[in-house]
């Protein structure tokens, strides 16, 4: 299931080409790294020939020693890179208790300069389903924008290539996954400072989800099927009574018992 899923958010995304040196942002958790070996495994069978290579930047936040994940990254035979970002510990030094988006902002220039030195064009990071369905509530509810995570983006300069393969993949398969495989796992203290909105928000869909197993797969289908005529963004609506194209068919409405 975790290939054939990652597969087809490749492809369908178009992630990884033909050429590509795909650098993987391994974080130690158990999402990043169950990306690391799904692509390594996909690149066996894979007709487009592209290189993985693997990389971890130290922010000063790991909770455990890192040792564990360079022994596994030898054992697979992956090229791993260890960034001590001095920036980084610098800023923690300074301000203890700087939010995540600044910390976010010195990791993702850290992230660059690493894929630069490592000849990679593209940068993969393990977001999951859970993180896209995350992020959509969190705009609409607190930013008044219906967005979410891209699947695929490009940094500003257009030199690389950003891409999230497990966005159909759920975190009950990379827990599993990982489990099995038993991943040497590096936690980090960030994940035990997860801010009011998006503990609320990750209680509530993991609530959603023993009710309604599917909810994951309902709202990530509705994040490609925009009906843009029945939303209030008037760039899409026939105010005049022109036609809009949407490139959907007509829908009819649906009504509710009373008629409504």
């Amino acid at each position: 299931m975790l290939l054939r899923r990652v597969g087809e958010a490749i492809g369908k995304f178009k992630m990884i080409r033909d050429g590509d040196r795909v650098a993987v942002a391994v974080s130690g958790g158990k999402d990043s790294v169950t990306l690391l070996e799904a692509l390594l495994l996909l690149q066996k069978r894979s007709p487009a020939r592209f290189t993985v290579c693997a990389f971890t930047v130290e922010q000063g936040k790991f909770l455990r020693p890192v040792a564990p994940l360079g022994d596994y990254m030898k054992a697979r035979g992956v090229s791993w890179t260890y960034f001590h970002d001095a920036p980084s510990f610098r800023l923690l030094e300074e301000q203890p208790d700087h939010g995540c988006d600044l910390c976010s902002r010195y990791r993702r220039r850290a992230v660059y300069e690493i894929a630069r030195g490592l000849g990679a064009n593209v940068i993969a990071f393990g977001h999951t389903a859970d993180d896209f369905c995350e992020a959509l509530l969190r705009n609409t509810l607190f930013t008044g924008r219906i967005s979410a995570l891209p699947p695929v983006a490009y940094s500003r300069e257009r030199d690389f290539r950003l891409v999230r393969p497990l966005v159909y993949v759920s975190e009950e398969i990379t827990t599993a996954y990982a489990a099995q495989k038993q991943f040497p796992l590096i936690p980090c203290g960030c994940s035990q400072r997860t801010g009011a909105v998006r503990r609320s928000l990750r209680d509530y869909l993991a609530q959603l989800k023993q009710e309604y197993p599917h909810v994951l797969e309902n709202i990530l289908s509705a994040m490609g099927k925009l009906d843009t005529s029945r939303l209030l963004d008037t760039r899409f609506l026939a105010l005049d009574g022109d036609t809009v194209e949407t490139g959907e068919p007509d829908l009819l409405p649906i009504l509710s018992p009373a008629g409504e």
